[in-house]
């Protein structure tokens, strides 16, 4: 029975557990990766996959422990503020709190209450690392909010634009933003998307005001179209390959697109500060590790079979996988002649992504109010609206600079991405097992890579990176 006071919400199976974890990790990333895969060539794509998959799931083991430390605090610090208003005033006080026969030490590490990583980094870290997490999350917050703002308008504009190239020679080749939207008109393709840009802000940008929850049929209806989308898209890919008409040639390794590949598979394996909200709830949390990498392993074959079946299928693949199955420029040579296929997948991101933009949006709000503002003082109504305004307006203007989104995603996942994943779990970890809590008793949800030289891995591993990353962004503009 769960302690008064816990919060574990509607309980639910082992393999719904897993499922909810899943769809969680593959979203908007998996939508760009095909095209990283071909950027940095399949066998250095198909490594480096593997590697941050692993890292991945080192740091959800490591987070899954330190939820299991929080929970051990709280439950120790509740009866011990029980006991204190409860027992005789001689009680000694050299005896133990755990030799109280009331504390039940075979669950006191029970994952029972959920405990969000803010409220973890406020437990493990010192003020400063707290504000620096907060920081950490909302610059991701925002990175991720960019993706949304273009990715929903860019779907929408390469749906909408109608205009064909007559030259057959440019069939292969992408049309430039500059090129008219339609024949008959004199506006851009840039400018179109940033007309959809602008409506798409003024028709959710305001439920950014208010308090809305994700429901049980809005799962079970975005859910339903990714997997639809998906499927489609794997399914067409590889009847062409079956047919011998796949026009893709990846090279096997292309070093210039390694530093985008890792921010795209970060950002894709990205479900660390989601994981109270998912984990909690799991009734048997007995074979919680085995469970989580048999996630990761369907996650790793179901990313390789729809990057594979893209790179051989397409001789270029856009940045949103899905618009690759539009009729190509010239009005022929499309993957399906089917419509429902071609609109249905070139509006998959508009429907799903445009679902979650006011959840993330409020949840990258309330991370500003919490980083900028003092806790429990009364601020004027004219102060908490500014916050809403904060969250969307810098993630408009990036949008309407460039609607490059797997640029973005690279961004994204490349630092603040790093962070949330690797640095952050990293450091929790090791400050959460110089608790005495830990040091006194066995925590049996401890993760298997519980050496500290994982910790010290994950950290130059994060540093590694992200300097490869950063190097080469510096030499591209130079």
């Amino acid at each position: 029975m769960a302690e008064r006071g816990t919060e574990t919400g509607a309980q639910y199976g082992t393999v719904v557990g897993l499922v909810y974890i899943f769809n969680l990790i593959v979203g908007t990333g998996a939508l760009t990766m095909p095209a990283a895969f071909q950027e940095a060539g399949w066998l250095v794509s198909l490594i480096l996959v593997v590697l941050l998959a692993f890292f991945s799931y080192i740091t959800v083991t490591i987070v899954t422990e330190v939820m299991a430390v929080a929970n051990a605090v709280l439950r120790l610090e509740r009866k011990s503020s029980k006991n204190s208003q409860e027992e005789p005033a001689d009680i000694k006080e050299e005896v133990p709190l755990l030799q109280d026969r009331r504390i039940d030490v075979d669950k006191l590490f029970d994952i029972s209450e959920r405990i969000e990583m803010g409220k973890m980094a406020k437990m493990f870290f010192n003020s400063v690392g707290e504000k620096l997490f907060y920081l950490c999350i909302v610059i991701y917050l925002y990175g991720d909010m960019s993706i949304y703002v273009a990715a929903v308008p860019k779907s929408l504009r390469d749906t909408v634009c109608t205009w064909r190239p007559l030259n057959k020679t440019n069939c292969n080749e992408s049309l430039s933003d500059s090129e008219p939207c339609w024949s008959t008109s004199s506006l851009t393709r840039m400018d179109a998307y940033r007309i959809f840009v602008a409506f798409f802000i003024l028709t959710l940008g305001p439920f950014v005001f208010f308090n809305v929850q994700k429901t049980m049929i809005l799962q079970v209806i975005t859910g339903t179209a990714r997997w639809l989308a998906f499927g489609i898209m794997i399914v067409l890919a590889v009847m062409q390959l079956a047919q011998h008409k796949g026009q893709g040639q990846p090279v096997m390794a292309n070093i210039a697109g390694v530093p985008n590949l890792f921010g795209v598979c970060v950002y894709s394996f990205m479900c660390h500060h989601s994981l109270p909200s998912l984990i909690t709830p799991i009734k048997d949390k007995s074979k919680l590790f085995k469970v989580l990498a048999a996630d990761y392993v369907l996650i790793l074959a179901f990313y390789a079979l729809l990057s594979f079946t893209g790179i051989y299928t397409f001789k270029s693949i856009k940045d949103l996988y899905t618009l690759n199955f539009l009729p190509d420029e010239c009005g022929n040579n499309a993957v399906t002649s089917i419509q429902f296929f071609q609109y249905f997948l070139a509006l998959f991101p508009v429907f799903t992504l445009s679902t979650n933009f006011p959840i993330i949006a409020i949840t990258l709000r309330n991370n500003l109010q919490t980083l900028f503002l003092i806790p429990d003082k009364d601020y004027s109504k004219c102060v908490r609206n500014l916050f809403p305004i904060l969250a969307v307006v810098p993630p408009t203007i990036v949008a309407m600079v460039t609607n490059e989104v797997e640029i973005l995603v690279g961004i994204t996942g490349s630092y603040a991405g790093a962070g949330i994943q690797y640095v952050i779990p990293a450091l929790l970890v090791y400050f959460a097992r110089k608790d005495p809590v830990v040091t006194e008793h066995q925590n049996y949800h401890r993760s298997p890579f519980s050496h500290v030289g994982w910790i010290i891995l994950i950290l130059a591993w994060s540093v590694v990176c992200v300097s490869f990353v950063t190097v080469n962004h510096v030499i591209t503009r130079k």
